[in-house]
């Protein structure tokens, strides 16, 4: 059975001087995860948070935590989120010299890895990969900073990563996640290309009717979206 659908705030946008209480009304909206964008300022031009704050955090909610990991050196700092409460952690393909040793020492650790890829990168990158993670990535941004637009021209990609899924008999096994300028004029084409995951930011913390109204929005446009 293909994956469900899911909402990923990412807490990127939120009042950090009260991130608990922010992540607490995420979960009460109807959030199925809580996404983590890390950030080195080396891998992307931008530094944002440590596993000490996802830490700080973690019993604020039930919700699972994943950890986009944005950074140079995903070996080093891998056990410190798993420690922090991640269950998942995703990490980019461009990024790690050794993808498949990355992958596999995620799983020793005891979290399930994800693997991510930047709008220049080919697809079948992931392509060796697929038995070692349960979630593939495809960024409809540019990573580094929240609140840039949607890129349509991610779509097709889209479409032959969830075809090269659905072709290994994994697709009840590996999300479709999609990340970088969703919102409810975008969530609808992005499902259409076959993404079950959606990372949104800017679209749930500026919605003026609330998170409760975002999330619901979000998923339902998602979900009337009729796929093959």
């Amino acid at each position: 059975m293909p994956k469900p659908i899911q909402i990923a705030p990412s807490v990127l946008p939120a009042d950090f001087s009260k991130l608990g209480d922010e992540i607490r009304a995420l979960e009460a909206a109807g959030a199925d995860r809580i996404h983590w964008d890390v950030m080195d300022g080396q891998f992307v031009p931008n530094l944002t948070i440590g596993p000490d704050v996802v830490a700080s955090t973690r019993s604020h909610t039930s919700l699972p935590f994943e950890a986009h990991l944005m950074v140079l050196d995903a070996d080093l700092l891998a056990p410190r989120f798993i420690e922090a409460g991640c269950s998942r952690l995703i990490v980019h393909a461009e990024a790690c010299t050794h993808l498949h040793r990355t992958l596999e020492s995620i799983q020793s650790m005891g979290a399930t890895a994800g693997v991510s890829i930047n709008p220049h990168t080919h697809y079948h990158v992931i392509e060796q990969v697929l038995d070692l993670i349960d979630l593939v990535l495809v960024m409809t941004v540019n990573p580094g900073f929240g609140g840039q637009s949607y890129i349509a021209t991610m779509e097709p990609k889209i479409r032959k990563v969830r075809d090269l899924i659905n072709k290994a008999g994994l697709s009840d096994k590996i999300d479709l996640e999609v990340d970088g300028g969703i919102s409810a004029t975008t969530i609808a084409a992005a499902r259409t290309a076959g993404a079950n995951v959606f990372v949104a930011g800017s679209a749930l913390f500026k919605d003026p009717k609330g998170f409760s109204h975002a999330v619901a929005d979000l998923r339902s446009r998602a979900e009337a979206v009729v796929t093959a």
